[in-house]
C-alpha cells in the first residue's frame, strides 16, 4: 500500500501482485512512473504466512481448524486421516448413541450415550488412517417387546468407542441394553444397562415396579432412575450428565453441545413417564423423554455428532402416538501441535 502526501493533496495507491515461485524474494524495486515521491509517503508489504506452523500437516476430516495452539481435523461422517509428516496427535472418539425405549403402553428407558475415549500423544506415521463415524440408534413408534436400537461403534485406527445401548423397552421390566453407556430399564422393574466395556461411560437408570422409565447413562454420570410415588407423577429418569472434559476441544471446533459457554460430548436420554412433564436429556446432547398423556409426542432424538441418546416414550397403541428418540450420532477429532 502506497501512501503519498503532499501540500496540494493526499494520494492512496493499492497494488496486487503473485509470486508463482518457491523462492524466496531477496529485495523490491518501488519507483513513480513521473516525478518523485514526497516527503511523508509510506509503503506498507502484506503477505500470507507460508511457515510450517501456518500449514496443516495432515489431510482429511470434514472441517480443518486452527488455533493458536493445534490444529484440529474434524470428523463428523467416516473418512481418511493421513498425515504428511509424522506427529505426535491426540484423538477424541465418540460413539453413536442409543434411541430411547417405546414399550406397549408402558414407560420406556432413555437411550445411552455412545462411548467416549481419548486418546493422547499418539505417534502417527505417513499412511492413511481409517475413521469411522458412527450413526445413532433408530427411534421407534411400534412398542411390543423390543427395547431401542443400540448406536453404531466410532473408530480411528484401531481405536474404538462402543456405541451407546438402547433404553428398555419390553413391557414385562425390560433392562436397558448394554453399551458404551447403558441404556435406561423401563417400568416393571427393568434395570438400566451396563456400561461395557467400562471406563467408556456409565449405567443405565434403573426403574421401580410403579415406576418411569430410567435414564440413559452419559460420560460422565449414570442415569437417573424413575420416580415411584403415585401414578400422576411417575416420572422417568433424565439422563446421565455427559463428559465437559474436552470443552476446549468444543469451543475450538464448534462442536457438542454448548451449555452456557461449556461443552459437552455423550451425554444420555431422559426416560419416560406418566406425567405431562418432559424429562431432560444429560448436558452432551441426550434427547428429552417424554410425559404420557398430551406430550408422548415430545420425545427428542441426541443431537447429531454428540454421541448423545435419545429419549424414551410410551409406544404401541396409545393416543397420541409418539416416536421414541433416535441417538445421535457420533464424531471424531484430532488435535496437533502447529
Amino acid at each position: 500500500m502506497l501512501s503519498r502526501a503532499n501540500n496540494s493533496g493526499v494520494q492512496v495507491d493499492a497494488l496486487v501482485g503473485l509470486w508463482r515461485s518457491t523462492s524466496a524474494i531477496t529485495s523490491m524495486i518501488i519507483y513513480s512512473s513521473s516525478g518523485n515521491f514526497d516527503t511523508g509517503s509510506t509503503f506498507n508489504l502484506y503477505g500470507i504466512d507460508a511457515s510450517l506452523s501456518a500449514q496443516a500437516k495432515a489431510t482429511g476430516g470434514t472441517t480443518i481448524i486452527r488455533d493458536s495452539s493445534y490444529w484440529y481435523h474434524v470428523f463428523t461422517g467416516s473418512g481418511t486421516f493421513t498425515p504428511t509428516q509424522a506427529i505426535t496427535a491426540d484423538v477424541l472418539v465418540v460413539a453413536g448413541g442409543g434411541a430411547g425405549g417405546a414399550p406397549d403402553n408402558t414407560y420406556g428407558g432413555g437411550g445411552g450415550a455412545g462411548g467416549l475415549l481419548a486418546h493422547t500423544s499418539q505417534s502417527l506415521s505417513t499412511q492413511a488412517y481409517t475413521v469411522t463415524v458412527g450413526a445413532g440408534g433408530s427411534g421407534s413408534s411400534s412398542g411390543g417387546t423390543n427395547g431401542g436400537s443400540n448406536g453404531s461403534n466410532s473408530q480411528f485406527g484401531s481405536l474404538t468407542a462402543s456405541a451407546g445401548g438402547g433404553g428398555g423397552g419390553n413391557v414385562s421390566g425390560g433392562a436397558g441394553s448394554n453399551g458404551g453407556s447403558g441404556g435406561g430399564g423401563v417400568r416393571n422393574s427393568g434395570a438400566g444397562g451396563t456400561a461395557s466395556p467400562s471406563g467408556q461411560g456409565n449405567a443405565g437408570g434403573a426403574a421401580s415396579t410403579t415406576g418411569g422409565g430410567g435414564g440413559g447413562g452419559g460420560a460422565s454420570a449414570a442415569g437417573s432412575a424413575g420416580t415411584t410415588s403415585t401414578p400422576s407423577n411417575y416420572q422417568g429418569g433424565p439422563g446421565g450428565a455427559g463428559s465437559s472434559t474436552y470443552s476446549s476441544w468444543g469451543a475450538a471446533t464448534y462442536t457438542g453441545q454448548n451449555v452456557s459457554g461449556t461443552y459437552w460430548f455423550a451425554g444420555g436420554g431422559g426416560g419416560c413417564g406418566a406425567n405431562t412433564i418432559v424429562v431432560p436429556g444429560g448436558n452432551g446432547g441426550g434427547g428429552q423423554g417424554a410425559g404420557w398423556s398430551s406430550n408422548n409426542a415430545l420425545a427428542t432424538s441426541g443431537s447429531a455428532n454428540t454421541g448423545g441418546g435419545g429419549g424414551g416414550v410410551v409406544g404401541g397403541a396409545v393416543s397420541p402416538a409418539g416416536a421414541s428418540g433416535s441417538g445421535g450420532s457420533g464424531i471424531v477429532i484430532i488435535r496437533y501441535a502447529v
